[in-house]
């Protein structure tokens, strides 16, 4: 699936395993995580090589001009055609690209895997996840207190939805052009 100015979503292969990583392990990209400890090298190979064979877990490459540039998962449930969402940008993108990123995620989640409904979950802390889910058409679905402890302290974490009718509406307000 191509979007205009050289942005790209694909499915993730065996290549692309060591910058999942190396983007999943910076001290940034971590920070935001329901598990901030470093994944080891074996351990991340384990968990890539058993999500590549998995069809209901869809690893997808973002790419910016050809050049990877943030990475995304859409992990369908067992029924209904309902999916949970990640996603991250690389260390290094260019500012701005995550709204590009969530929103041709959502579109290929939607038009290419034909999915009912995306949720996510979102530590509160990261008010610009939260931001930006909002502004590709999330609705806050619930906030659940305490939910997350992160070794020091209690965390909420505030629930998302979209459905695909949703999204249709969403994508007019976005002012992307996918």
């Amino acid at each position: 699936m191509t979007c205009p100015n050289q942005f790209n979503i694909r499915p993730a292969v065996a290549s692309d395993r060591e910058c999942v990583w190396l983007w999943r392990n910076d001290p940034i990209i971590r920070a935001y995580m329901f598990n901030t400890e470093e994944i080891p090298w074996a351990e991340h190979v384990a968990w890539f090589e058993r999500t590549l064979s998995d069809k209901r877990k869809h690893m997808l490459v973002f790419e910016c001009e050809g050049k990877p540039t943030g990475f995304a998962s859409v992990n369908e449930l067992f029924h209904g055609m309902v999916a949970e969402w990640g996603f991250y940008k690389a260390p290094n993108a260019p500012v701005g690209i995550g709204r590009m990123l969530g929103a041709t995620t959502l579109r290929y989640a939607f038009d290419v895997l034909s999915l009912h409904k995306i949720y996510a979950q979102v530590l509160t802390f990261n008010q610009r996840s939260m931001d930006l889910h909002v502004a590709l058409g999330f609705v806050r679905e619930g906030v659940l207190k305490d939910q997350h402890f992160d070794g020091r302290a209690y965390h909420d974490v505030c629930c998302f939805g979209i459905r695909r009718d949703e999204w249709v509406g969403a994508l007019l307000n976005t002012g992307l052009q996918l």
